[in-house]
């Protein structure tokens, strides 16, 4: 017994009408992340082991916080989607899915959110030297 109607096989969607959409955002994300990871250790790299007050005038620079930025929030939107896509509906049930689930989803945006708090900081303290 089939249990995708040709309609469903036709849009691309499968029984459940999210796999597909789940499968090229997890792929377009790891995409993304290929290209983001070397940008990032290249605009952080620098800073490691600099002073304070250089380490926030280097994030206060346009290329480094952008790389920094982008690279957090797609990082952690892919390990959100791919963490509740696969790892913990495979071995998680009930409503300790949905309670990992969530905190999986308040974590990666915590992540994001105290990042860009940080870099946004960063960028707009004026530091005398």
């Amino acid at each position: 017994m089939r249990y995708i109607t040709p309609r469903k096989a036709a849009m691309g969607m499968g029984s459940a009408r999210s796999g597909t959409a789940h499968h090229w955002s997890i792929t377009v994300s790891s995409y993304a992340l290929v290209i983001l990871t070397p940008l990032f250790l290249i605009a952080v790299g620098p800073a490691i082991g600099l002073p304070q007050a250089e380490v926030i005038a280097h994030f206060g620079r346009p290329f480094p916080a952008i790389i920094t930025a982008l690279f957090v929030i797609v990082g952690m939107l892919h390990f959100i989607k791919g963490s509740q896509g696969g790892a913990i509906a495979d071995y998680v049930h009930g409503t300790a899915q949905q309670l990992t689930m969530i905190a999986i989803a308040v974590f990666g945006w915590g992540v994001i959110a105290a990042a860009i708090f940080a870099l946004a900081k960063m960028a707009f303290t004026i530091i005398a030297i």
